[in-house]
């Protein structure tokens, strides 16, 4: 071991890993320290019920990875990374048996909206599609990191994204497009008035036409286990089972970075208050299950659908989000479903399925949402308990004893509403720094936050290694 590394990072998740691999990657030295006995973060896989079913306890369907720039620029496929498709990136059930789907073609997606709407959804994503590789890197890296490359686009895609969801859906006539977009904005937990929620729920949508909704083969797990080693043959080290309490801890190097919540890192590097402002929002309540056949859906588009969005209508939706945003557990819960299995049979024995279900629930929340979950998808899968063989629950309490960035359950590992959905961990120019001068941070909570896409550790490596260079 040299006597002083350029950097150390804490924490072994997508984006602390990301950060290792972009400085590995311009020379210079550089260690992880991890605390469980895996790396992943968010991306990992287990046999969370039964053997034979490997579960993702966390991400499982990765829109913003397939089309991340940071992954892209990296030979993941070398190291076991491959993206699986389903036929449909994602599918939203009605109970009449139809369904609105977000399809790779913007055409079929705004055919299952219906005629009022068809026009309406295709105007509104026309001008950004063919410049989605662009518009992804301009709207990940800024403005921190980088000069937009197309700031035509860029703005035009503020205009659109900025005001809250529900100003956008009123563009909809009919309530299918409407529901959908209000689903796709329900991924960050956000309620949909809040500011820059059209910019959510389109860049999911974005995402899917560019690059769908893919898997990874073999789980969530995958993606880590590709960084690392990549991380590995560029000569950097990763130490698992290593608990950081303090930076005392660590060996001496001129930067240290934290893939943690800022809470933690305030606590690990004695910064005192520095980030006491920083809200942590709304839970989930995850169920896995292992099933011994694809769900019973009634439409048939979400037998077909990686991801199935249960609803269905956008007030339901926004009841639940505010409910949940509140401090109360919503009766009628708002799901995101995955299965993963329709692509991937790797991940359950031969016949059998694995899926997963969340709804959300308050902050720390301690109850249990079983019952209103199970109820929520069998009204859109008729029997669908009569295939369930096993369950895995967690709850907020269980989710942050998993993921110590997870407080309190947030799996966005910050209140993504407000202003801290653009600006976090605190208005800055410059949110990856902190105010000990060789002490930066990775994490979600930095831009452009939650999901597993790297983004936040390359735009910090960017940060870090720009202040080892003018040392």
């Amino acid at each position: 071991m040299p006597s002083m590394l350029d950097a150390v990072v804490v924490g072994a998740g997508p984006n602390g890993l990301t950060a290792a691999v972009e400085l590995a990657r311009r020379g210079f030295s550089v260690e992880v320290f991890e605390a469980l006995d895996t790396v992943g973060g968010g991306a990992r896989t287990e046999e969370l019920t039964l053997p034979g079913f490997r579960h993702d306890p966390c991400s499982a369907v990765h829109p913003l990875g397939v089309g991340s720039p940071a992954f892209k620029a990296m030979p993941l496929t070398r190291y076991g990374l491959e993206w699986l498709h389903p036929e449909l990136p994602m599918a939203h059930p009605w109970d009449d048996g139809t369904a609105a789907v977000l399809s790779r073609s913007v055409a079929e997606t705004a055919a299952s909206f219906g005629a009022r709407d068809a026009g309406t959804y295709r105007r509104l994503v026309a001008p950004y599609v063919a410049k989605w590789d662009t518009l992804a890197r301009d709207f990940m890296s800024l403005p921190y990191t980088a000069l937009p490359r197309d700031p035509l686009t860029l703005a035009r895609f503020g205009i659109d994204g900025l005001p809250p969801s529900t100003w956008l859906m009123r563009r909809f006539r009919d309530e299918k497009a409407r529901a959908l977009f209000a689903g796709l904005v329900a991924h960050v937990i956000a309620p949909l008035g809040g500011l820059a929620t059209s910019a959510i729920g389109l860049v999911f949508a974005l995402a899917a036409h560019a690059g769908g909704w893919p898997m990874p083969r073999g789980g969530s797990q995958s993606i880590s286990d590709a960084l690392a080693a990549y991380l590995r043959d560029l000569g950097g080290v990763v130490h698992t089972g290593f608990e950081v309490k303090r930076l005392d801890d660590l060996p001496p190097a001129r930067a240290y970075v934290f893939d943690t919540s800022p809470t933690a890192l305030a606590r690990i590097a004695g910064l005192g208050r520095a980030y006491e402002n920083y809200r942590y929002g709304a839970s989930v309540f995850k169920i896995d299950y292992a099933l011994d056949g694809p769900v019973p859906w009634t439409a048939e588009e979400a037998r077909r659908a990686g991801t199935v969005q249960v609803g269905p209508t956008s007030g339901e939706i926004g009841t639940a989000l505010k409910q949940a945003s509140g401090g109360t557990a919503p009766q009628t819960p708002f799901l995101i479903t995955a299965q993963p299995s329709l692509v991937d049979p790797s991940r359950a024995p031969e016949g059998k399925h694995v899926f997963w279900a969340y709804g959300h629930v308050p902050h720390a929340w301690e109850g249990d949402l079983t019952e209103a979950i199970e109820r929520q998808i069998e009204r859109f899968a008729p029997g669908f308990r009569d295939r369930v063989l096993a369950r895995a629950t967690a709850g907020p309490p269980q989710l942050a004893a998993r993921n110590a960035n997870y407080i309190g359950g947030d799996i966005a590992c910050g209140a993504a509403s407000g202003l801290q959905l653009l600006l976090r961990p605190k208005v800055s120019l410059f949110p990856y720094a902190t105010p000990h001068p060789a002490v930066f941070i990775c994490s979600s909570a930095t831009p452009p936050g939650p999901g597993v896409h790297g983004m936040s550790g390359h735009n910090a490596a960017k940060a870090v290694w720009r202040r080892l260079r003018a040392a």
